[in-house]
């Protein structure tokens, strides 16, 4: 809108003293572009109000409604001239940018925009202590904030979220409860994967069948207890699907909050609850069944069927008709070749088509339904793989296992989220004895932390083509809304302030202190989050792509300066980046040349690592001596890895 929105809050003037108290201290996550703090404080009365010009009337009405919840004050919103209230808003900090100005008599937000006013209402509530965020009225408690004058706006446009509702459902409720969390981190784009292999989640009119069989299977699956989630219906079926206007609500719900839902429909592969529904739009002639535990059946979308694409244009159809969202998801990754190199019709259309490869097959897929997606002014978006036999034109790349960097050079709009540092299925601590079940691998807080959207040796002239980054949470082993909680924050919380925040203003150090109010609104929100707790373990070595080999060898680190006492010490190798993971053979520790500790298990770490952790015990060191780790590693799939390496201590446990 050309229009300036403002919002203005203004109180009875009173004695006002500035407090030190650490909650006036401005602990705001994401951390806002440009902040000042004042002597002062500004203290909510109950006789305040709220004056809010025509285009700021529905974020002053999410603000009051906020405020009177915890404090019990009637807040009245008054409808003014925003002309006339305040200076023109700076049009200058973008769409989603706002002014936010903190005096001891008033509180002002400018935007130019309604997005900007809301997550500038957001940044003034976390100014506020951390009852603000309560339910319930609370008494006795000083509602006042800093003074502060803040410029803000995000340094991506893309923040997003995206959770699995396939392997495990959640229902709509559920997931308002994580817009919820996702708005007052501002985070912008919710990812809604809807249909995998293990569940069809949305209601297709057309195609009945798909949620009366594909939304179900025969229980929760996944080696995990029949009582971890209650999505059972009638008949003990575990599952559950949304209705087309449960989708219409939580779209609204969404949008409310400034957040787009983008809806993934998988294909060509990830297809077998569809299938199961409907096997005659597969490879072969069935009978396909939704798995209890992964893709075990193999079983994806025929192209050589005509009746196919009318099938999933017409599943399209009405997914366009329910999301606003001018993105649609088509998934597009992990396609095994067996089905389509087995299938005499498919064979015979590559011929056809002068196709050499699966991967060929794939893009021909891709672009038709990428023509459909156009042809109804929507945008197409897929993962990596997408990308493998030839991009489709118009597409978005959403990258997880490599192929961003050259998608932009291209000319392609890309979303990062690598799996090394966006996630959030993987494990929080290496003692997985701490932890809830999880898929594997290791996500601590600092690392996502550490995450840069935009991919090395890019040229600035195409750094535009990076939309952002994102989140995701993927549910094997997740079954309720609170291990959702638990495994989304404070990473998410991380992950906001990346692709929000400037990037040279990034401080871990601040950020854990600031979490320290984050915890207690997420208290105040009935949020489960995971205590930060900090990492002993410091980083030893790294390895390059000219130390691996495709056959095993050994590699070696100096670590005299880190054997400080007897015990046993924790070695990890992390996988970084590069197109490949090593395989680990074994871990050893040498004294002046002789090996005196070893760890024989096998492991690997990649994309998705597995036991790379390796426990080394250790007698007393000797003054003097010089100590090395080895460890014998391979190449998998290639030479192209890089990864650090990570040694525990102080101090040195004696047991694991």
């Amino acid at each position: 809108m050309n229009s300036t929105a403002t919002l203005i809050l203004g109180v009875c003037i009173g004695t006002l003293t500035f407090s030190a108290l650490a909650e006036t201290e401005p602990s705001i996550i994401p951390l806002p572009q440009r902040m000042e703090l004042h002597d002062g404080s500004f203290k909510l009365r109950s006789d305040a109000k709220i004056q809010a010009g025509p285009d700021a009337l529905k974020t002053a009405e999410f603000l009051a409604g906020t405020l009177r919840k915890s404090t019990g004050y009637p807040l009245a919103v008054v409808a003014t001239d925003s002309a006339s209230a305040t200076k023109d808003a700076n049009t200058n900090l973008g769409p989603e940018g706002y002014e936010l100005s903190v005096t001891a008599d008033s509180v002002v937000l400018r935007a130019s925009t309604s997005t900007g006013l809301f997550y500038g209402a957001q940044s003034l509530l976390q100014l506020l202590p951390t009852e603000i965020f309560s339910s319930q009225v609370v008494a006795n408690v000083n509602w006042q904030a800093p003074c502060v004058q803040i410029q803000d706006w995000p340094r991506f446009k893309w923040r997003g979220f995206m959770l699995d509702v396939s392997r495990h459902f959640y229902n709509k409720s559920e997931v308002e409860q994580i817009l919820d969390a996702m708005a007052l981190h501002k985070l912008n784009t919710f990812h809604w994967h809807l249909t995998d292999d293990n569940g069809w989640r949305i209601e297709i009119k057309k195609y009945p069948k798909l949620t009366s069989i594909g939304a179900w299977r025969s229980g929760v699956g996944f080696g995990l207890a029949s009582n971890s989630t209650a999505a059972y219906g009638p008949d003990g079926r575990y599952g559950g699907f949304y209705t087309q206007k449960e989708i219409r609500e939580v779209v609204a719900y969404a949008a409310d909050r400034h957040i787009t839902v983008i809806p993934e429909i998988e294909m060509p592969g990830h297809a077998l609850a569809a299938l199961t529904a409907y096997p005659e739009f597969g490879t072969g002639d069935g009978p396909f069944e939704i798995p209890m535990v992964g893709g075990v059946n193999p079983g994806i979308f025929s192209p050589a069927k005509p009746e196919t694409f009318q099938f999933l244009q017409d599943v399209l159809t009405e997914v366009f008709q329910l999301f606003s969202s001018p993105i649609v998801h088509i998934g597009g990754d992990e396609v095994p070749p067996e089905p389509w190199t087995h299938d005499a019709a498919c064979q015979a259309l590559m011929k056809k088509e002068g196709l050499k490869t699966p991967d060929e097959l794939e893009s021909w897929f891709i672009r038709r339904i990428e023509k459909f997606v156009n042809a109804h002014g929507k945008t197409l978006i897929g993962w990596s793989e997408i990308a493998r036999g030839g991009l489709a034109k118009n597409a978005i790349v959403m990258d997880w296992i490599g192929g961003g960097r050259e998608a932009a050079a291209d000319g392609h709009d890309v979303v990062m989220t690598p799996t090394s540092f966006c996630y959030l299925d993987y494990y929080q601590s290496r003692d997985h004895s701490t932890e809830p079940h999880a898929i594997g691998g290791y996500l601590p807080l600092q690392k996502v932390y550490e995450f840069e959207p935009v991919p090395a040796g890019l040229d600035p002239q195409l750094q535009h083509h990076i939309l952002g980054g994102q989140g995701n949470l993927w549910t094997e082993y997740i079954a309720n809304l609170k291990h959702v909680e638990y495994m989304a924050f404070p990473r998410l919380a991380a992950l906001a302030e990346v692709t929000w925040s400037a990037k040279e203003a990034r401080n871990f150090a601040d950020f854990t202190r600031r979490l320290q109010l984050e915890n207690k609104r997420l208290d105040q929100l009935g949020i489960n989050y995971r205590l930060y707790r900090p990492e002993t373990r410091i980083k030893v070595g790294s390895w390059m792509p000219s130390q691996i080999k495709s056959t095993p060898s050994a590699i070696e680190w100096d670590v005299t300066k880190n054997v400080t006492a007897e015990g046993t010490a924790r070695v990890s190798l992390d996988y970084t980046s590069g197109a490949c993971g090593i395989n680990i053979d074994w871990v050893a520790l040498s004294e002046d040349g002789k090996e005196i500790a070893r760890d024989n298990h096998t492991g690997f770490t990649g994309a998705s690592p597995r036991d790379s952790l390796y426990l080394l015990k250790i007698p007393a060191p000797k003054p003097g001596a010089h100590y090395a780790l080895r460890a014998q590693v391979a190449g998998f799939g290639g030479t192209d890895s890089v990864g650090d390496v990570f040694w525990d201590l102080p101090p040195l446990s004696s047991k694991p």
